[in-house]
């Protein structure tokens, strides 16, 4: 009998399969994830082919399921499901779930060969009964559970550039706010400093939602539009803003002299997004009548900019995950925690990296270090 061959070679039978699964394009299984799989089966197995030995064989489909597919409420069933899901967990495609299950009738066929086990045929039909059902549910709760994990990740993509998207208008509609009200108070021309920075926030604004629509009509993303850009100027653009935003944060804003003849290839824009967040950081974290202070220069064929805040320091452990989106270590929960990570991407948008050091009890440091252009000439 079939069901008295399982039952005397399960373990063989059961460490052919798992030494199977394990070497496997590398994958390493523990016993309590491979729970679900074979033992189980074998033993579902085991009893549908009892039970169709006895005077009731119609009971075994309770165990294995009918034949000709569709779902079911066996036992064969329920365990399968749980299979692909962990299958899914351990990082196998879903041919792979297939394979699992096609190690195990290869490794009751050889056993069988090896010992000269013949088979009846009403009990192989039962094996692949069992065998088909099992597949058919692994593989259905396997593509489940990979289209919603497939659809979760999307979700979170989406939310996360809305996200970016609303942060950086905040951004933009702020600056705007702050030279607006400075003209209104003090009554001054919009042919000025503080109308300059107003404008420059609008076309900001402008540029962003243009880009936000090209997203949408595009299927496919463009390359990033590279121009040759002083250092010098650019640093000045930041400092009008700059100014307003300290103000009423209530700290001082020191902006170093920048040599006239540093020069960066990137996108503006991108910079501009990066140095501001950092900025709007260290405005809301430096403490009360303490300093910010911006610096550019040059360090061989790096051009750094520095933004030194008066935080008091980072929270243990937090500079490692202060990049990270809706990443939040203070009690201000003003904000969407974004600002770190936009000013990271921005960066690296730029061929560049952005760090941080700590100054415990004093603040800290984010350097932004992005490659210089050697032309003296701007083109």
């Amino acid at each position: 009998m079939l069901h008295d061959f399982l039952s005397h070679n399960s373990d063989e039978i059961t460490k052919r399969c798992r030494d199977k699964v394990r070497d496997r394009k590398g994958r390493n299984a523990t016993e309590p994830q491979l729970e679900n799989g074979v033992p189980m089966f074998l033993d579902q197995l085991i009893r549908t082919l009892r039970v169709e030995q006895s005077s009731k064989p119609l009971e075994g489909v309770k165990i294995s399921g009918p034949s000709g597919g569709g779902p079911t409420l066996s036992e064969v069933s329920a365990t399968a499901a749980l299979h692909g899901r962990d299958l899914l967990v351990l990082g196998f495609s879903v041919d792979q779930v297939v394979h699992d299950y096609g190690d195990l009738c290869q490794a009751i066929t050889d056993l069988a060969f090896e010992r000269d086990v013949p088979f009846e045929v009403d009990e192989f039909r039962t094996l692949n009964r069992c065998l088909d059902n099992a597949i058919a549910e692994a593989v259905t709760e396997f593509s489940y559970q990979r289209d919603a994990a497939v659809a979760d990740k999307h979700a979170a993509e989406v939310n996360e550039k809305m996200g970016y998207f609303a942060h950086e208008l905040r951004n933009h509609l702020h600056t705007c706010t702050l030279s607006f009200a400075a003209a209104k108070v003090g009554n001054l021309s919009l042919t000025g400093a503080t109308g300059a920075v107003l404008e420059r926030s609008l076309t900001a604004l402008k540029v962003l939602i243009d880009q936000s629509l090209a997203e949408v009509r595009m299927t496919k993303q463009g390359n990033i539009v590279l121009n040759v850009f002083a250092v010098a100027e650019f640093i000045l653009e930041v400092k009008a803003a700059g100014d307003f935003a300290a103000k009423v944060r209530g700290c001082k804003f020191v902006v170093s002299a920048t040599a006239t003849d540093l020069l960066i290839l990137g996108n503006r824009d991108l910079l501009y997004s990066a140095v501001w967040n950092l900025l709007q950081n260290a405005f809301k974290f430096t403490h009360q009548d303490t300093e910010v202070t911006l610096n550019a220069y040059a360090v061989a064929d790096r051009i750094l900019i520095d933004v030194k805040d008066h935080c008091g320091g980072l929270p243990a452990g937090a500079a490692d995950t202060m990049f990270s989106a809706f990443t939040q270590h203070s009690s201000d929960k003003s904000g969407l925690g974004l600002g770190l990570s936009i000013a990271q991407q921005c960066v690296v948008a730029n061929d560049g990296l952005l760090s941080v050091v700590d100054m415990p009890g004093t603040g800290c440091v984010f350097t932004i270090s992005v490659p210089r252009h050697q032309s003296r000439a701007l083109t």
